[in-house]
């Protein structure tokens, strides 16, 4: 899967760069969050309810699984989760290792595949934060399916993701801020690389794929979770007047 190291390369720029998803919470943010005081977002804007998260999170085994950055993880472990982050992008994962290491934070970080956990033992977490990330693997059955197998019974399985309306749009229009219908769904760039607006956009942000609903809802039902939580949020385009296009959803492990 020549594409998984691609997206890694451009990951690791955009986090060079302080991507939005790349910019590490501050240590007063971190002091808050040791004080009972946190949030964090799994999709662009909105924060996630606070009943969304196991009712004691201090000791809790929490796997943030596409999350470097050092955003999600560090507030996690200053809550008093025991804290581990699973990213493509060795640079994302060296942000939380940097906000560890700046406000004395206990945080493991581990680089790899989110659709592949194989290095962690069946039932190893109460918790998975999965921030919106999935739209860079071309099938989100195998994410659903191992993050079912890695949780504990009655674990939680918090996700951000994309409404794929997004790609029905041509990439290059909907930048300027024009809505034009051209493509169909399940949508993926690999697929439009002949055009130079789709080139351009992969060349800087990653190679995409808008995963059906079904796959990214039904998917997550047919692994073995039951939704129990659901919200929307923009998704940061120009569809934003018209649609929040982010979806976030709590799915319990049955």
């Amino acid at each position: 899967m020549e594409y998984i190291k691609e997206n890694q390369r451009i990951w690791d720029e955009r986090s060079e760069n302080n991507d939005i998803w790349s910019i590490p919470v501050t240590s007063e943010q971190v002091k808050l969050a040791r004080e009972g005081n946190w949030q964090i977002v799994l999709t662009p804007t909105k924060p996630v309810p606070d009943n969304w998260f196991p009712e004691e999170l201090k000791g809790k085994k929490l796997l943030c699984l596409a999350g470097g950055g050092g955003q999600q993880g560090p507030i996690l472990a200053a809550a008093g989760a025991d804290v581990t982050v699973f990213d493509n992008s060795l640079k994302q994962l060296q942000k939380d290792e940097y906000v560890a290491r700046r406000d004395n934070l206990h945080i493991k970080t581990i680089q790899g595949n989110m659709q592949d956990l194989s290095v962690f033992p069946d039932e190893s977490f109460d918790c998975i934060v999965h921030p919106w990330s999935n739209g860079y693997v071309d099938n989100v059955l195998p994410v659903w399916k191992e993050c079912a197998r890695v949780l504990k019974k009655n674990g939680l399985l918090l996700a951000g993701f994309g409404n794929p309306i997004e790609h029905i749009f041509h990439v290059g229009k909907l930048v300027q801020g024009i809505l034009s219908v051209e493509n169909t769904i399940p949508y993926a760039d690999m697929d439009h690389m002949d055009d130079p607006d789709t080139k351009r956009e992969v060349e800087s942000g990653g190679y995409l794929w808008s995963h059906t609903l079904e796959d990214q809802i039904q998917g997550q039902i047919a692994a073995g979770f039951a939704i129990v939580g659901f919200y929307e949020d923009i998704g940061g385009t120009a569809l934003d007047q018209y649609i929040n296009s982010s979806i976030a959803t709590k799915a319990m492990k049955l």
